[in-house]
């Protein structure tokens, strides 16, 4: 098995999945100096910029195409989806934001990735823990370097002979231009992030100041005057104050740029019709299915989605679904069905039935023709004239060990006389497995078999089965309920009747009331996104969306989106900066109106002598909160009030009657400060101080990276080009 095969087997970071992507297609010289062949310059269309260099179009197109191909190899040819697709872009576009953010810096502090470093990271004491675990042998737990060295070498000679119609240059290739980068870069950011943690310093007073703080106990008697008491509708806040409030407080208030809409579905599922006839379709086929006696080409010219049959046997305890039973009980070519299953309809015919072994031993000798790692070893008919002449010695007498010593090229079973114990789940080559689990005990076979990690003949002998069981052989024929013409035409029919009608947000919303239709919202969607919040993922329409020529109150053409049709109208459009007067009022707005009702309580009340005072003119009741903890900036059922917490600890309030008015989150407090304690302090400073300095050390891994993209001067067209 080769080096990439192992590591793809058990290692995530060489499995380029859904969420986590990484970039490729960089050499070992990219990495070091920071700046990629692939966001080098040019004329092309730009998809972004950092910092001044530039994500060609082209050159993104290439690297996405590339992850997609090889995403679809590890889903064995299956289409990737939308949202797969839009992963795969955004993994492309955040690697080049972080590689064009940092390449620089590591240049600048002089960090590099040696020779000698990279080598111990993949064969050293020191070699990162995929490549550790590939290379382990898991009955002694001993890192076999030779091995890994051995295996990167034997890659090594491959790619560098450029011979691209070579077996396994492919892998060659992704190892050097994909693998051997990514970790350079992930070493790289390593160093980095120890530096900045290296330089964390916490000094003994701050940890002591710390927890004399956290020690700090008050105990207050108060009088809350809710907000609540003053209604909303008296108290107007106008456009002016919103602005006022934006301008001292822009920082709080930046967005991106977004846009928002409202839209109507017109559903495109399938109907009860729809479903009624697909199974009258599939009732129809009965009787064929029954009687065609090649099941693998019934099932190609239906269309099953199931697709190619499978003919092995499937044990009673391994069958699946709720009609298992039913299917079980039926005579030899016989057919259930139509039934509905996860939203398909089903014709199940049973082919065959046996009694199958869920264990077995058995012993066996491969002769390879060729394999992943060596390529061909030998060529069909020397390798088949070598197997059968094992099977005349072992039927002369010959000493089985001796042969698996001398012959054999599976070196798992070697050291075990050739044999193997495995369960019926094991993941073995068809021929082999269908010879040791449904061949009798005492089977003495050679079978020829094909992997994705070798070619070449068994010598096999059944030496013992065992925990019996039926075991049954299904085809199945297979049909997703889907929308017919009829249906789809309908609801294509709909939207675009309302689209025509509806030109104009007005002639929008009137249709809306018309037709008696659901007006959906969806805000604040960026240029960039995937995805629109309850309706799925339609890259087209935020397109449509942002396009410049689309304005405020436009309407679309209609989209088709999942199982509907959908019309969209633009409601409201936002540029990245600070928040406008519109945006920002639903934030600010019970801000400032808080502001005037404290103002109005304060004034109304004029000065406060007491807190008996207090309680009468505001008809509250006083209360009290205990243990209130300096650290903390909640009080118990009152909420969140830190201005309150902090007066609990103010000295000039130590001995007063009541406090000045404190304008809280829930309404205007008037506090008398009962007592101010301190818990003993039992901790041990130094480690207090350790504890400190790895939170900020932690807090550094997590941040540093975001501050510096936050820095950058990023221009982000994929909102347009994409």
């Amino acid at each position: 098995m080769s080096i990439i095969q192992k590591i793809r087997d058990k290692a995530a970071w060489l499995v380029f999945g859904l969420i986590a992507i990484s970039l490729m297609g960089f050499l070992l010289m990219d990495a070091f100096v920071g700046k990629s062949r692939l966001f080098g310059g040019g004329n092309s269309d730009v998809v972004g910029t950092v910092d001044g260099e530039n994500l060609e179009y082209a050159k993104f197109e290439g690297q996405v195409q590339l992850i997609e191909q090889q995403q679809q190899q590890q889903m064995q040819g299956q289409p990737l989806n939308e949202m797969q697709q839009e992963n795969i872009k955004e993994g492309v576009w955040n690697q080049f934001v972080e590689d064009a953010t940092m390449g620089d810096l590591y240049k600048k502090l002089g960090l590099q990735v040696s020779d000698k470093e990279l080598n111990d990271l993949l064969v050293g004491p020191n070699a990162i823990p995929d490549i550790k675990r590939s290379f382990t042998d898991p009955k002694t737990g001993i890192f076999d370097a030779q091995a890994a060295a051995s295996a990167i070498n034997q890659l090594r000679a491959i790619y560098k002979s450029n011979k691209k119609t070579d077996k396994g240059y492919d892998e060659a290739k992704r190892f050097f231009e994909e693998s051997i980068p990514q970790i350079i870069r992930a070493r790289l950011k390593e160093k980095y992030l120890s530096l900045l943690a290296s330089s964390v310093y916490v000094p003994k007073w701050m940890a002591e100041k710390s927890m004399s703080d956290m020690n700090q106990m008050a105990s207050i008697s108060y009088v809350l005057d809710p907000y609540s008491t003053i209604s909303d509708s008296t108290i107007k806040v106008s456009d002016d104050e919103i602005n006022d409030y934006l301008n001292k407080h822009k920082e709080q208030y930046k967005q991106e740029e977004s846009r928002s809409i409202a839209y109507v579905a017109f559903n495109a599922a399938p109907t009860v019709g729809d479903s009624t006839a697909l199974r009258n379709q599939l009732q129809n086929l009965k009787s064929d299915f029954s009687s065609a006696s090649d099941v693998t080409a019934f099932l190609a010219r239906n269309e099953s989605e199931s697709g190619d049959y499978d003919d092995s046997y499937i044990q009673k305890s391994k069958l699946q679904g709720i009609h298992k039973d039913s299917l079980i009980g039926l005579p030899k070519g016989s057919v259930y069905g139509p039934y509905l299953e996860s939203g398909e309809y089903f014709l199940a015919k049973k082919i065959d039935e046996k009694s199958v072994p869920d264990s077995i031993k058995c012993r066996h000798i491969l002769v390879k023709i060729a394999d992943r790692e060596k390529g061909q070893i030998r060529d069909d008919s020397t390798a088949k004239k070598l197997i059968d002449s094992i099977a005349n010695a072992v039927k002369n007498g010959a000493d089985f060990n001796q042969l698996v010593l001398k012959y054999s090229d599976d070196d798992g079973s070697k050291n075990n006389k050739g044999e193997y114990s495995f369960s019926s789940a094991s993941n073995l080559v068809k021929p082999f497995y269908e010879t040791v689990f449904y061949e009798p005990v005492g089977t003495k076979k050679v079978v020829k078999a094909e992997s994705n990690d070798y070619i070449g003949y068994h010598y096999i002998e059944v030496l013992s089965q065992k925990d019996f069981e039926p075991a049954y052989k299904i085809a199945y024929l297979t049909k997703k309920i889907v929308a017919s013409s009829e249906t789809d035409q309908n609801a294509s029919g709909l939207a675009n009747q309302f689209a025509g009608q509806s030109r104009t947000s007005k002639a929008f919303d009137d249709n809306v009331k018309k037709q008696n239709l659901q007006k959906l919202l969806a805000p604040d969607i960026t240029p960039t996104a995937s995805s629109i919040v309850g309706l799925g993922t339609k890259r087209e329409l935020v397109k449509w969306i942002f396009d410049d020529k689309t304005a405020l109150g436009d309407v679309s053409e209609p989209f088709g989106v999942g199982n509907k049709y959908v019309v969209a109208m633009v409601t409201e459009i936002n540029h990245e900066g600070t928040m406008n007067v519109a945006k920002a009022r639903p934030i600010i707005e019970p801000i400032l109106r808080n502001q005037k009702k404290a103002d109005a309580i304060v004034k109304k009340l004029g000065n406060i002598a007491s807190l008996d005072a207090a309680a009468s003119a505001t008809n509250q009741q006083i209360r009290k909160a205990d243990s209130i903890n300096f650290s903390s900036p909640y009080i118990a059922n009152a909420g969140r009030e830190p201005k309150v917490i902090g007066a609990a600890f103010d000295k000039q309030l130590s001995g007063k009657a009541v406090s000045a008015p404190i304008t809280g989150n829930q309404g205007v407090f008037y506090i008398k400060v009962e007592s101010v304690s301190a818990k003993p302090n039992s901790a041990d400073i130094e480690q207090v101080k350790l504890n400190q300095e790895q939170i900020q050390k932690q807090m550094v891994n997590y941040r540093a990276v975001e501050v510096l993209k936050k820095n950058a001067s990023i221009k982000d067209n994929r909102g347009k080009l994409l």
